[in-house]
């Protein structure tokens, strides 16, 4: 197994990668399309990617890079995310002008950002990508919202430790790629299906999983490029494919879906965590 993940090592993806396999080599990429390219070249085999934040919300181009590629959900990891602002050593709060981060980062940590009087909040593309950017600077003035561990690769201090707004911070990455992991049973199916533009449409959707008493543990929708107002609607279900339930009631949506496609079979992360083996920590 080689994994690809997006941003800088001390990345909170590096950390997620790390409580699938240990010891798996890791790739990191520049961006999420890297990612998802370097398991379509072979140059790995899976990639970890985040889908969802506890504080922040969706990460929607993950979203449209799973419908655009086929590559099947295989896992989920769940990561508790604690911020760090990192700086270099002898910098201070009073004395900071800029503060860098990913925007899922400063999404997360929205309130404490805001005590900070005059420093102007710059979006990059990772958050130890910016930890790199101020140790690289040499500048006092700059800091970056990242993990403990990107502070200690790239030999920053912690200003201020926990600064994301609520404590149970967390982040949902699916693990993209060809090759199954493990052989633990899905007990999870993520789908993507379109709906004619027609009263009652979404309800009668969701009643062919209501009726078989599927529990839908998420459901999103997202605009279909070039198609104003026409939506597609991301939906997690709290069962494997194969179970006789979820096989009918997607043949049942099939019926009048005129798009459906399984994202991935896979187990739960409460079902894989109570498996993994002890060195997986969580990398704050």
């Amino acid at each position: 197994m080689k994994i690809a993940y997006q941003g800088e090592p001390g990345a909170f993806s590096e950390a997620a990668a790390r409580r699938i396999d240990h010891d798996a080599p890791l790739v990191p990429c520049k961006s999420f399309e890297d990612a998802f390219d370097t398991v379509v070249s072979g140059a790995a085999t899976h990639a970890c990617l985040p889908f969802e934040n506890s504080i922040g919300g969706s990460i929607h181009r993950n979203y449209d890079l799973l419908l655009a590629h086929d590559l099947p959900i295989v896992a989920e990891v769940e990561l508790p995310v604690v911020h760090h602002l990192l700086a270099l050593p002898g910098a201070t709060l009073a004395g900071l002008k800029r503060v860098y981060s990913h925007p899922q980062g400063l999404a997360q940590c929205e309130r404490f950002l805001r005590t900070l009087s005059g420093v102007e909040i710059i979006a990059t593309y990772d958050t130890a990508g910016s930890a790199k950017m101020v140790a690289d600077s040499g500048q006092t003035d700059a800091a970056a919202i990242a993990s403990a561990r990107a502070g200690d690769v790239f030999g920053l201090a912690s200003l201020a430790s926990g600064v994301q707004d609520f404590d149970d911070n967390i982040t949902r990455f699916l693990v993209i790629g060809r090759v199954p992991i493990g052989n633990i049973v899905p007990d999870k199916t993520s789908i993507v299906f379109s709906l004619p533009n027609e009263p009652g449409s979404l309800f009668k959707a969701l009643s062919v999983f209501a009726l078989r008493g599927i529990d839908l543990t998420k459901l999103e929708s997202r605009p279909i490029p070039g198609r104003p107002w026409e939506y597609l609607f991301y939906v997690d279900l709290g069962i494997a494919r194969d179970e006789v339930a979820c096989t009918r009631a997607l043949g049942h949506l099939g019926e009048f879906a005129p798009m459906l496609r399984t994202l991935g079979t896979y187990a739960s992360w409460r079902t894989h965590e109570g498996r993994m083996p002890d060195p997986f920590e969580v990398v704050s």
